[in-house]
């Protein structure tokens, strides 16, 4: 337990909870709008052309948003700035709802992009505050795995719904639910803010790394940790996933045969990114709390880029069975890039933690707006399988330069964390 200044305690996994659920929750109706606009536009009264706008318009904000967000954060309650983001996120799918058009759309995309600036920084800072060096791993990867549970469930619940009920019913369904995440957080969970000057990692030993190294020091390992997340968004959001159906279209055609069953490389697609999504997150908290007990986070994350490095190989040979191996080894690589990143964050800021978690997400949305762009504009030159082969050896790259700051910076949460 941890203690407010007034003396009473915060139960971190109770924050936790509240915090997760108004997350998972708020991510409904963005993730179904993913899975529905593209073919319901007469019911949005748009034209197909203006989905691609709706459908980025939130990353291209969020590049503008991030960075305030995480100044609000760091300044004022992050209780206030989380719960204010949620209702607006609320705000935002009720538009899908409750009108048509372009211009309405847009602005609830572009609303739904701001609020969800201020829910997954000022989030993840809430859960750096609730945690200590002994869990923050555990507790980041369990806060992932609210995120990418929410993506999954608002896939299905809003194509679901939309056959059930129709697209603007579905979506003022799904604003409701968010809106009743944001109900529960204004009413249980508490300001944390106050907790980040006295978790172990303050407390620890100022010698470590040395006085004149600190600035340096802590400059480099936070530039590694953005190329961290740059590279895991660009390869992953902005490469594979884009590119994950042509590679199944060049290998098997128009469909594929499966125990005497003929499945559409669409309905293969999703289905080959939807059970990866599931094993990534169900090793998040594993590679988690493995970071908590081996107290040197860098050789836990070099050793989560291993399956990225392997899985880019297989899907570059593209040989079918090499496919559906190597798509949720990349994953597994994916979702550990991005909870320990968090965490790497956790451990090198104090109070300034929404500022930099600001920066981090910054990085990882301009990352995956412009990959698409590098991608689709080299694929008909060099094809997937050096695309493919590229990204391999970025990871590889990574995984490098994660195993040095793991020897150069080898106990640090040894160190950091006080003797019982």
């Amino acid at each position: 337990m941890l203690k407010r200044e007034s003396g009473s305690d915060i139960n971190p996994w109770f924050v936790l909870v509240i915090v997760g659920l108004g997350t998972g929750l708020s991510l409904l109706g963005d993730s179904s709008m993913y899975t529905v606009l593209p073919t319901h536009t007469a019911d949005a009264a748009i034209t197909l052309t203006a989905v691609g706008v709706m459908l980025s318009a939130n990353r291209w904000i969020r590049l503008l948003t991030n960075g305030p967000a995480g100044w609000l954060s760091d300044r004022f309650s992050r209780r206030a700035v989380f719960v204010s983001a949620l209702f607006l996120g609320g705000c935002s799918t009720l538009i899908y709802g409750l009108t048509t058009g372009y211009w309405p759309l847009l602005i609830g995309r572009l609303l739904w992009g701001i609020s969800w600036s201020g829910i997954w920084i000022t989030g993840n800072a809430i859960v750096l505050d609730v945690s200590t060096p002994e869990n923050r791993g555990k507790l980041v990867g369990f806060y992932n795995v609210a995120f990418f549970s929410g993506a999954a469930l608002g896939a299905f619940l809003g194509g679901w719904l939309t056959d059930l009920w129709g697209y603007a019913s579905a979506m003022r369904f799904e604003g409701a639910l968010t809106l009743v995440g944001a109900v529960i957080a204004l009413l249980l969970l508490p300001e944390t803010k106050m907790l980040r000057s006295n978790t172990p990692l303050d407390d620890g030993p100022k010698s470590v790394p040395e006085p004149e190294e600190a600035p340096a020091v802590m400059q480099g390992e936070f530039s590694s940790i953005l190329a961290l997340i740059g590279f895991n968004r660009f390869l992953i959001a902005g490469m594979l996933t884009p590119t994950f159906a042509l590679l199944l279209q060049q290998t098997f055609q128009e469909s594929v045969t499966i125990f005497g069953r003929t499945i559409g490389v669409t309905t293969l697609t999703g289905l080959g990114i939807s059970l990866s999504a599931l094993l990534g997150i169900a090793t998040l908290p594993l590679i988690g709390n493995l970071s908590d007990r081996a107290r040197n986070r860098w050789i836990v994350t070099s050793g989560g880029l291993i399956p990225g490095v392997l899985g880019f190989i297989m899907l570059a040979v593209a040989w079918p069975w090499m496919i559906f191996l190597g798509l949720p080894l990349v994953q597994i690589t994916a979702s550990s890039n991005q909870g320990m990143a968090t965490t790497l964050i956790g451990d090198i800021s104090k109070t300034e933690s929404g500022r930099n978690l600001g920066l981090l997400f910054t990085m990882g949305d301009l990352a995956s707006a412009i990959a698409p762009l590098i991608v689709f504009w080299l694929i008909d030159s060099i094809g997937l399988t050096v695309i493919y082969s590229v990204a391999a050896g970025l990871f590889g790259c990574m995984f490098l330069i994660a195993l040095w700051w793991s020897v150069r910076k080898p106990d640090r949460l040894k160190l950091a964390i006080k003797p019982s």
